[in-house]
Order: C-alpha cells, then sequence, then structure tokens
C-alpha cells in the first residue's frame, strides 16, 4: 500500500465522486495530496477524511479555468507539502439538460463545457510542465468513454476527445523536449456519481434515479455500473511508477461499454 509514498498529487473536483475517491486512494498508497474544487467546503471535507486517517491532505478552493490559480495551487502545494509529481486533472461537467445541437445559437453551453471540461485541463497541464520539467512526473487527465464514441452532448463528446488527443500532445511533447513527465487519459464508462445521477432530472426518457441506474446498467456487459473506487484504482496505477512506460496511452475503464 506504499507504492506513491514520497509523491505529492493535486487532485482537482476533489470534493466529492471520482476525485474524492482518487484522492483517499493516493492517499491511501502513501502520497500527500491537495484536493481542489470550486466548493471549498466539500474539499475541505474530503482532506479532513485523508487527515483523519492520519494522512497528509491540503483542501484549496479552485476555479479551474483562471491561470492565476492554477499558479496558486502549484504554489501552495509545493510550500505545504513538497514539490508536485502528480496532477489529476478530473474537475469537469456534464452539460446535462444543456447540452445539444441547436440550428440557431446554443453556443453558449459550448463555450462553458470546453472552457472547464477542455481548457482548463489545457492550463493545469501546462502549469504542471512548467513544474515538473526538471523533477519529472505524472500527468493523468479524467477523459470520458464519451471522448472515444458518440453518444453524449456534442460539447461533452468534443471536450472529452479533446482531452484524450491534448494528453497524447503533451506526451509526444515531453518527450521531444527530454522531459521526464508521462502524461496519460483515464475513460471512465458510467459512474455513479453525482454528476451522472442529475441526467434523471433532464432525460426524457426516465423518470427517476432508479429508472436511470437500470436503464444505463444493461449498457455495461459486466452487469453493473462503476463506482467511483473502480476509477480512482486506474488513476493510482498511472500515477505510480508500476506505470513507468506508459505515456500518451488511453486507460479505459468502462465495465465493456464500448465494446458492444
Amino acid at each position: 500500500m506504499g507504492d506513491l509514498i514520497g509523491k505529492v498529487a493535486i487532485i482537482t473536483g476533489a470534493g466529492s465522486g471520482i476525485g474524492a475517491a482518487t484522492a483517499e486512494c493516493l492517499a491511501d498508497h502513501g502520497a500527500a495530496v491537495t484536493v481542489t474544487d470550486i466548493n471549498f467546503e466539500a474539499a475541505q471535507q474530503t482532506a479532513d477524511i485523508i487527515g483523519q486517517r492520519g494522512q497528509q491532505a491540503l483542501a484549496l478552493k479552485q476555479d479551474v479555468t483562471m491561470r492565476e490559480g492554477w499558479v496558486e495551487v502549484f504554489d501552495r502545494t509545493r510550500t505545504t507539502l513538497g514539490v508536485v509529481n502528480v496532477l489529476v486533472n478530473n474537475a469537469g461537467v456534464s452539460g446535462a439538460g444543456l447540452d445539444r445541437f441547436e440550428e440557431e445559437g446554443g453556443l453558449d453551453a459550448w463555450r462553458q463545457i470546453m472552457n472547464i471540461n477542455l481548457d482548463a485541463v489545457n492550463l493545469g497541464c501546462r502549469q504542471a510542465i512548467a513544474e515538473m520539467k526538471e523533477t519529472g512526473g505524472s500527468i493523468v487527465n479524467i477523459s470520458s468513454v464519451m471522448g472515444l464514441v458518440g453518444g453524449a452532448g456534442p460539447a461533452y463528446n468534443a471536450s472529452k476527445g479533446g482531452v484524450r488527443l491534448l494528453t497524447k500532445s503533451i506526451a509526444s511533447y515531453c518527450g521531444r523536449m527530454g522531459y521526464p513527465i508521462r502524461s496519460n487519459s483515464v475513460h471512465p464508462g458510467y459512474i455513479w456519481t453525482p454528476m451522472v445521477r442529475q441526467i434523471a432530472e433532464v432525460h426524457e426518457e426516465v423518470s427517476s434515479e432508479a429508472e436511470l441506474e437500470e436503464m444505463l446498467r444493461l449498457q455495461h456487459p459486466i452487469g453493473r455500473l462503476g463506482v467511483p473506487e473502480d476509477i480512482a484504482a486506474g488513476v493510482k496505477f498511472l500515477a505510480s511508477d508500476a506505470a513507468g512506460f506508459m505515456t500518451g496511452s488511453e486507460l479505459v475503464i468502462d465495465g465493456g461499454y464500448t465494446c458492444v
């Protein structure tokens, strides 16, 4: 359980769901973690859980779309926990109810979703490269199966597909520059989190969370929806030295969603 001892990780959107599970998992395996979220109280709750286990955690409020915020998060983490060598870009939005094709207009939702899901990942990666190019590290970007196949809203699909290729571009760039930085993406299937449960509120074909869960479960050959811990385990692997020969890769953790 100590395969991340000596690592210092920043996890965005870690106040709930996949981000919270990832922060707890990395801390369980020895990393010191900075938990960021637009909702500071949620970030603090995750950090408190980690601290109660005798592990190191720092909670920070962060709007991932603001470049100056990224500089502050890395500075505060370096001062409090040490040199950062893991970044997990997890913060994102689904755009449920807003993300749809419209013959006229519709660009406000598109720009908001792209800003959070893709532009912010770009900002985080750029800051991580500046911080890690001498000391080395691992960037893990949370994409989605919807970055591999269509089926969600246009902006969500485009943003998550963009994360996939941004990840590869960064891996190639760091290799060419001789920077000891690995860059990989994770592609979850449907994970039963608050963000996924929100779909029930806007989906015309379902009337309850239970009905939504059953509809989504049937699309996963493994016979269940994912839980945040499923994704956290994959992120932990990519953050560790066990993944030392992986860069520019997609880790698909989807219960078979993309094989049907």
